[in-house]
C-alpha cells in the first residue's frame, strides 16, 4: 500500500493514529513515518529524511517555511497541547494547584518519567520548570529521561518504582494504556503549544497529505480531537 509520510511530535500520535482507517478509506493510503521530539524531526526534515507532512509546534513550522521546507499556503493549526502530568493507573492522582504543591509532588516521586530534555518541547519545559522550583539538582538522579514522551510514559506505566511520576504533552499521556493524566501543571509553570501541520515542498504526495491535514483538522472531528488531548 501506498503511504503518505509524516515527520511529526509525538503529542499528534494518538489523533493520527485515530484517523489512520479514516484517510485510508477516503484515499487508499496509509500513514506511514516517523513521531518524537520536535526538534529531532525537524532536523530529520532539514537532513532531507523524505516526508510529505509535518506536524510539529507552530513555532517550528514557521521557520521551516522561511527555510523553504515547507509550502506556507499549507500550514494549518491543529489545536493546543497542554504540559501535564501523569501516574500508573493504580496511583492515587496527584493535586498540584500552586508551584508550592508541584515542588512537593516531585520532591516526594522516588522516579520522573520525561521526554528528551534537549529536543522535545515538554522536555525543554520541564528543565525550565525544575530550574524555576529550585529543585533542579536535588531530582537530578531521580529524572527518567526517554527519547520522546510517548516512551517516556510507556515506561512510567511498567514503572517499578513506588511514587512515580511523569510528565509530557497530555495527548501522549491520555494515548498511553496504564496511566491517567492527572493534572495541569500550577499556574507560573504552565505551557500550552499550538502544534500545527504542513505539506513539505519535496512532498511526493502532496495531494493526499493536503487531504490528511483537512481530515486532522475538520470541524466534524473536533470532538476526536478534543478526547486525544488537543484544544481550540
Amino acid at each position: 500500500m501506498t503511504t503518505v509520510t509524516i515527520l511529526s511530535g509525538g503529542a499528534a500520535q494518538g489523533l493520527v493514529r485515530s484517523l489512520a482507517e479514516t484517510f485510508k478509506a477516503q484515499t487508499g493510503f496509509g500513514i506511514g513515518g516517523e513521531f518524537g521530539a520536535v526538534g529531532l524531526m525537524a532536523g530529520k526534515l532539514r537532513a532531507g529524511t523524505p516526508a510529505d507532512l509535518v506536524i510539529l509546534t507552530q513555532a517550528l513550522l514557521a521557520k521551516l517555511a522561511e527555510e523553504t521546507l515547507v509550502a506556507p499556503s499549507s500550514i494549518t493549526d491543529v489545536g493546543r497541547v497542554e504540559t501535564a502530568l501523569a501516574v500508573r493507573n493504580r496511583d492515587p492522582k496527584v493535586t498540584v494547584k500552586t508551584e508550592t504543591d508541584l515542588r512537593d509532588v516531585l520532591r516526594s516521586a522516588d522516579a520522573i518519567y520525561v521526554p528528551d530534555t534537549k529536543a522535545s518541547t515538554a522536555g525543554q519545559h520541564v528543565t525550565k520548570v525544575l530550574d524555576q522550583l529550585g529543585i533542579a539538582y536535588e531530582v537530578a538522579s531521580r529524572l527518567k529521561i526517554f527519547p520522546n514522551g510517548a516512551t517516556a510514559m510507556r515506561e512510567l506505566a511498567n514503572s517499578t518504582a513506588t511514587r512515580p511520576i511523569g510528565c509530557t504533552q497530555a495527548t501522549e499521556i491520555i494515548a498511553t494504556d496504564g496511566i491517567v493524566l492527572s493534572g495541569s501543571l500550577p499556574p507560573g509553570c504552565e505551557l500550552v503549544t499550538m502544534y500545527t501541520a504542513g505539506v513539505t515542498v519535496r512532498a511526493a504526495h502532496p495531494k493526499e497529505a493536503a487531504a490528511l491535514i483537512a481530515l486532522l483538522t475538520d470541524a466534524d472531528h473536533r470532538e476526536l480531537r478534543q478526547s486525544a488531548g488537543f484544544a481550540g
